[in-house]
């Protein structure tokens, strides 16, 4: 491309929770390694949709713009991604855009993830301290559970798991590959996994380990590549010697 060419795009909008979507095609100047984000910010300078109606700016969230925070999650030409790495060159055109499915709409790209952070909740997805003074370094721990903490800890709460889980979604209680690799994690640390049965309760009542139809697409669409089947597999092992053993 060349600079004088112009990007075009189409997105889902919807004014409002509950409010009739609708399809509005816009087009901005091309630049050298742009990202979807970048598009985006060219048509909130200037509403205009592509037959020069002038529109309201395109709502979404970002925050960090590296692919850590996870706010920018949507839907990209038929795939859950971010829009911070997702390049302009990489992708076919027109660019659709579109909100994720299993989340509320607040508006046009903007989702409601607080389901996330209260299933996160819910499986105690943090360690415990006495206060907020020194406690020390604190129990070591070896260096091969070092990486696999590192792998499972890179979980940006973006929701492109949950989006392309078959079993989570308003119609289903189901926690989500998501909280269920905050439960191991957690578990996993020394002083965490002082509450790992109250975490493997939660995994074992209604809408957790159970409600997983093991079809697996959650680890090929986690952006990180971090390894969901498998902690869904070691927390159901763990669940199974809770329940004939610990209970």
């Amino acid at each position: 491309m060349s600079n004088q060419e112009m990007v075009h795009l189409r997105i889902l909008r919807q004014d409002a929770e509950g409010a009739p979507r609708r399809w509005e095609r816009f087009k901005v100047p091309y630049q050298p390694y742009m990202n979807v984000l970048s598009c985006l910010m060219e048509i909130q300078k200037n509403p205009v949709d592509a037959d020069g109606r002038k529109v309201a700016p395109v709502a979404w969230d970002s925050a960090c713009l590296e692919e850590v925070c996870g706010s920018c999650t949507m839907i990209i030409n038929g795939q859950v991604r971010q829009g911070c790495s997702a390049m302009v060159d990489q992708l076919a055109q027109p660019i659709e855009l579109r909100p994720m499915s299993k989340f509320p709409v607040i508006r046009d790209l903007r989702v409601d993830r607080s389901r996330i952070f209260a299933d996160f909740r819910r499986v105690r997805a943090w360690v415990d301290i006495d206060g907020t003074y020194d406690v020390g370094p604190g129990p070591r721990y070896s260096a091969e559970v070092a990486e696999v903490r590192y792998a499972l800890s890179r979980c940006m709460a973006c929701g492109c798991c949950l989006e392309v889980c078959p079993n989570y979604g308003p119609q289903s209680p189901f926690i989500g590959p998501a909280a269920i690799n905050q439960a191991r994690l957690f578990n996993l640390h020394p002083s965490g996994g002082m509450h790992a049965g109250e975490r493997l309760d939660v995994l074992m009542e209604e809408g957790g380990l159970a409600d997983c139809g093991n079809a697996q697409n959650c680890v090929q669409a986690c952006p990180h590549k971090i390894p969901l089947t498998t902690s869904l597999a070691e927390m159901m092992r763990a669940a199974t010697r809770r329940a004939l053993f610990e209970r």
